[in-house]
């Protein structure tokens, strides 16, 4: 594969998508070097149907769970003999009607000895809306389907903008990322109404022994008249995949742009980050008073250079040491991979590290040893896709 980086292109927020913005050549003698990338096909180059997220598999080694959008949950290790296992089938709960929809994010507890279930965050028809659910794990490994427990669901008027990830915070705490309901616009409003959960991150307790989870009493809103307790963030139009940095505990989400602009942002404690009444750091649709309270994403790029931002991780492995604290992320139409740097004071710098493929970065994943992982269609509308591994170009 070829070096991209003498191609690599300055992105910092001031200039980006601008006719001030540096040039590839100059960009070169004012940014220190960075290590030659390549997308390496692990898993003996097999396909999966739709991947849309790969979670290490608890208790073995070098073994990960595939989620393929459908409703399937496969396992596989790395090792060449490795073969195809499936852990769980629930194409037949499973709405996929519209590209959004899906099985769209699973989570392993942090201590699955204490708590042997898996939670799940699905589509789902009659009514269509949106399912946050457990179920058993299995002595070897496979979920245990009529074990369900339905621990939250959420109506969606629209087939998009289902959001989500589902993640436990350093907290114990679970956190889910939902859309804002769909359509375009925010035709219904949902983004800057606390009285809902559309738009929305939200922050739940899910280790009572007798409800499906309660409310932590430190949410910033349990006070708010009319407002939902579970709500963490607002003002999000579909955050597609979240991630907490192991070091710092920053909740850094990719939120998908409407007309002109892709955005990231680090997702604060009642933070409002803008939607609808602004896309990224532009106004979109805004009131005559607006709120004063609303949070700048950290990095935004307009829709020249993506159109369907996908959030990644904070790089903390040994192998690119370069890149270690650095956020990698990617945009699901391009394929181009960035790895940004947000320094308190400064503006972020953010640099291409990877032309676009012909393939569609779904979802980032990382391994026990903070290596990262990505999961490709092999084209935006074609679901036959595969699993790479973040790689320098040096690393045989």
């Amino acid at each position: 594969m070829t070096a991209f980086l003498s191609r690599c292109l300055i992105l910092t927020l001031a200039l980006v998508g601008t006719t001030a913005a540096q040039s590839p050549e100059s960009s070169e003698t004012k940014a220190p070097k960075l290590p030659d990338i390549r997308f390496e096909p692990v898993f003996s180059g097999e396909s999966f149907l739709a991947p849309v997220q790969l979670v290490p598999m608890p208790g073995e080694k070098d073994t990960f769970v595939i989620l393929e959008q459908r409703g399937r949950l496969i396992a596989m290790g790395l090792a060449e003999d490795s073969k195809k296992r499936t852990l769980l089938d629930m194409r037949d709960k499973v709405r996929m009607k519209h590209s959004e929809e899906g099985l769209l994010s699973i989570v392993y507890p942090p201590d699955v000895e204490k708590d042997s279930r898996i939670y799940l965050y699905y589509s789902a028809s009659s009514p269509r809306r949106t399912v946050l659910s457990r179920m058993d794990i299995n002595d070897d490994g496979t979920i245990d389907k009529a074990s369900e427990e339905i621990i939250l669901e959420v109506d969606q008027p629209y087939g998009n903008h289902n959001g989500g990830t589902v993640l436990f915070g350093p907290d114990g705490m679970l956190y889910l990322s939902i859309g804002d309901g769909g359509s375009a616009n925010d035709p219904q409003e949902h983004g800057q109404n606390l009285a809902d959960l559309l738009g929305t991150v939200i922050r739940i307790d899910v280790t009572s022994s007798d409800k499906p989870y309660t409310v932590p009493s430190d949410n910033p809103f349990v006070d708010v008249e009319g407002a939902r307790p579970e709500i963490w963030a607002y003002g999000l139009r579909n955050i597609w995949r979240m991630h907490f940095d192991s070091e710092t505990g920053e909740l850094w989400g990719g939120d998908v742009g409407q007309n002109a602009w892709e955005e990231i942002d680090i997702i604060n404690k009642g933070g409002n980050y803008g939607w609808r009444f602004r896309e990224g750091k532009h106004d979109f649709r805004m009131p005559d008073n607006p709120p004063a309270d609303m949070i700048d994403p950290v990095i935004e790029y307009p829709r020249n250079a993506g159109q369907s931002v996908t959030g990644g991780f904070v790089y903390r492995g040994q192998e690119i040491p370069d890149l270690v604290g650095a956020y990698l992320f990617s945009d699901y139409m391009t394929g181009r991979l960035w790895a940004a740097r947000v320094r308190e004071g400064a503006e972020p710098e953010v640099r291409e590290v990877l032309k676009g493929r012909p393939m569609a970065v779904s979802s980032f994943g990382e391994g026990p040893d903070g290596e990262l992982y990505v999961c490709g269609f092999q084209q935006p509308y074609a679901k036959r896709g595969k699993i790479y591994r973040i790689t320098s170009m040096s690393v045989d």
